[in-house]
């Protein structure tokens, strides 16, 4: 394909910032909307219950997952090519921190598969309801976990992408700074929810943090695909 040819063309970086925007458009709803409307905090049953009436929109959130995760290896891919030759080696941590975080997500569907499962009407006949109930709060237990564990890796890959477009010149600097400090964001995330719960002020800095990525994501993003890089000099 043409528009694969020169990772260095502005027709790569548009075709690069699209699949971008179409990974935050298929996880905002599959991260973000269907849990809203499926997972009960506490009530593992009740989120059960959801899963067998919302059967559909539930199916359509595994759906989204798999092309978040589809489209995040062209993706992470294309970014390898367009930073190598600023970085060639933390060009490849970062990818190779992204792919990380890839096999993650990818191995939290058994999770969402499990539940989808347990849901069905007379599964796990044998098994009491409060049993059941059991095996549904652990597996949403570990699909938390799952999160805490991809958001390490984001970061890492975060924290270096930002570093490569600050070194390479072609981007806006500030845009890579956003990116690299924001980044601390999802580990501040998962240190909060695995480690320190109860300290309030990693809590709100970790809200401020996620905040700032996310618009330097979207930005950078949006800039790849309006403007692309800088013509070389």
């Amino acid at each position: 394909m043409s528009v694969l040819a020169d990772p260095q063309s502005r027709a790569y970086a548009r075709t690069t910032g699209i699949l971008y925007l179409s990974i935050a458009v298929f996880g905002a709803f599959a991260i973000g909307y269907v849990p809203s409307v499926i997972v009960v905090s506490g009530d593992p049953m009740a989120t059960l219950a959801n899963i067998t009436d919302r059967a559909g929109l539930y199916l359509a959130g595994i759906g989204a997952d798999a092309m978040v995760m589809l489209i995040e290896i062209v993706t992470l891919t294309m970014l390898y090519l367009m930073f190598r030759p600023v970085s060639a080696t933390l060009s490849f941590a970062a990818a190779m921190a992204r792919l990380s975080m890839v096999g993650v997500m990818a191995a939290m569907l058994f999770f969402h598969a499990g539940l989808g499962v347990l849901a069905e009407p007379g599964a796990l006949p044998g098994f009491t309801a409060d049993q059941r109930a059991g095996i549904a709060g652990l597996l949403l237990d570990m699909h938390h976990a799952g999160v805490w564990i991809w958001q390490l890796f984001f970061s890492l890959h975060l924290v270096l992408l930002g570093w490569l477009v600050r070194a390479s010149g072609l981007y806006p600097r500030l845009l890579g700074l956003a990116m690299m400090i924001g980044a601390t964001g999802y580990a501040a995330d998962t240190l909060y929810a695995f480690a320190f719960p109860e300290f309030a002020a990693l809590g709100t800095l970790r809200i401020g943090l996620l905040v700032l990525v996310t618009l330097a994501e979207v930005g950078f993003a949006l800039w790849l695909v309006i403007r692309g890089p800088r013509p070389a000099v």
